[in-house]
């Protein structure tokens, strides 16, 4: 272990042991190619250190590592109750070790630490102990028929034994906390998953390997290995249809979340003030880099330049560009220079469209040694639906402001994407609000509010926004198979 980890302190002054190897059976190892990954920080662009890059021989021994854990009775006969209890332990280890946690999220991704410590790890302890009470309430039903049958069903883990493969390829409003809620969903189903574990948590061998790599490699090959029959993505539209294909080799059972281009409508009777707060957080939150960020904010045309004068002022008042470090920063770098250069030459195109550059758009070097990928946050009006700012999902602090007259012109504007993921409705009129709701072509509708997500509740999209559902009940669908059984009561024939 000593010649697979570094020591590494980061600007808050906490010290922590880093990892550099894959996680394979219980062991740290090299990747048998030596290939290796350098984790840069985006506050700095300066390297953190770097880890091993699984190869394709790599997953398959993860892969072979896992499939015999499913088959070990010290797993494979675990009562759910202690399933539950390991779950739980879990949620309490990535509590008391909330700071350090959000330590190494923050300076990997560069998302302000408040946020880190205080939202994507509350979530992922909360989503963990949500789905550990499941663990041990996961069962069929019995089904009348006819007095010559009985007849009942049972849940069990897909394809048993099975293998849950895990591809991330953004750090979303808490990568991590995604990794939690895919791995602990498959854990009440009795799957192994490919996440890091806590010492603590005294999994079996085998039950939990994590292989990093670059996804055209170690992604490529879990995505069309014989032996993996699920795989769940977080990530571009594009990536998720190129897995579809290489997934189809043995046919395997997918959950795709993928990108977004949500539209959130104000309607001229909406509270203003109200609108003004959630769209903003809807799209500046966790620098735009959100799946479901409201990205194309429609505003009615009474009210249209009222809320701009207002919305301009809460960016400029509320979205402050800065250390993530510093308790008072909003906003701080985006993930990786390409993730930059993107959402800069995406102001490029804004401005060649015709739409008008009202705030922001320029690169913050303010931060730091000022090499940071750090821009303003950037808000175009005067858009109109055929421009691909308007169209295209950009991933950053960047916001489309288009105007609209009537309710069912909203509508069609709202609905004129092939995303399908979230979309938020600002009215104060109840009736409209579920009338609108209803015709709204996405998988989350929020009324009077924006990117409000809960553990309980289900997520996901429609269109190319993905496939299937995460969190709640409705989670536990995709890591199980339902069996029939049907049993003869009559004698003869």
């Amino acid at each position: 272990m000593a010649s697979l980890s570094v020591q590494l302190t980061a600007p808050n002054g906490r010290v922590w042991s880093q990892p550099t190897g894959l996680f394979i059976n219980n062991q740290w190892v090299k990747s048998s190619d030596g290939d290796k990954i350098a984790s840069i920080n985006p506050a700095t662009a300066t390297e953190i250190t770097s880890v091993y890059a699984g190869s394709a021989e790599d997953v398959n021994t993860a892969v072979k590592a896992a499939r015999a854990a499913l088959n070990h009775p010290s797993w494979r006969d675990l009562p759910g109750s202690d399933r539950g209890k390991l779950m739980n332990r879990l949620a309490q280890l990535i509590e008391d070790n909330r700071e350090t946690l959000a330590t190494i999220e923050t300076c990997d991704n560069g998302k302000p630490y408040t946020v880190s410590r205080d939202d994507d790890l509350t979530e992922t302890a909360e989503t963990i102990r949500y789905f550990s009470g499941y663990a041990d309430k996961i069962f069929g039903q019995v089904i009348g028929t006819t007095p010559d049958k009985f007849a009942y069903t049972m849940r069990e883990p897909m394809e048993l034994p099975a293998f849950y493969g895990r591809l991330e390829a953004w750090p979303c409003s808490g990568m991590r906390q995604y990794y939690c809620l895919e791995a602990c969903r498959a854990d009440a189903a009795f799957h192994s998953v490919p996440r890091k574990p806590d010492r603590g948590s005294r999994l079996p061998p085998g039950v939990v390997n994590i292989v990093n790599g670059h996804g055209a490699v170690a992604g490529a090959a879990l995505a069309s290995h014989m032996d993996v029959d699920k795989i769940a993505f977080t990530g571009s539209t594009a990536t998720a249809k190129h897995i579809m294909k290489m997934a189809s080799v043995n046919l395997k059972n997918i959950t795709l979340e993928t990108g977004g281009k949500s539209p959130l409508v104000v309607f001229d009777d909406a509270d203003l003030e109200q609108a003004v707060e959630w769209a903003h957080i809807g799209i500046m939150y966790n620098q735009g880099q959100i799946c479901t960020a409201t990205s194309r904010i429609l505003v009615q045309d009474k009210i249209y330049d009222k809320f701009l004068a207002a919305f301009k002022a809460q960016v400029k008042n509320v979205s402050k560009v800065g250390d993530p470090f510093e308790e008072s920063t909003f906003q701080g770098p985006q993930v990786t220079q390409a993730q930059y250069d993107r959402i800069m030459s995406y102001v490029d195109v804004g401005k060649s469209e015709g739409a008008t550059l009202s705030y922001g758009g320029k690169p913050f070097k303010g931060v730091g040694n000022g090499k940071g990928f750090f821009v303003e946050p950037t808000v175009f009006t005067d858009v109109s639906p055929n421009m691909r700012i308007y169209k295209e999902e950009v991933f950053g602090p960047f916001v489309a402001i288009a105007r609209f007259s009537t309710e069912e012109e909203a509508i069609q504007m709202a609905n004129d994407t092939t995303y399908g993921l979230g979309s938020a409705i600002f009215t104060t009129n109840l009736t409209r609000a579920h009338r609108v709701a209803k015709k709204i072509e996405a998988g989350m509708v929020w009324i009077n509010s924006s990117n409000d997500s809960d553990w309980r509740i289900p997520f996901g999209g429609v269109k190319q926004s993905g496939i299937g559902r995460e969190l709640g009940e409705a989670g536990l669908d995709a890591y199980s198979n339902i069996k029939a059984v049907h049993v003869n009561m009559k004698s003869k024939l």
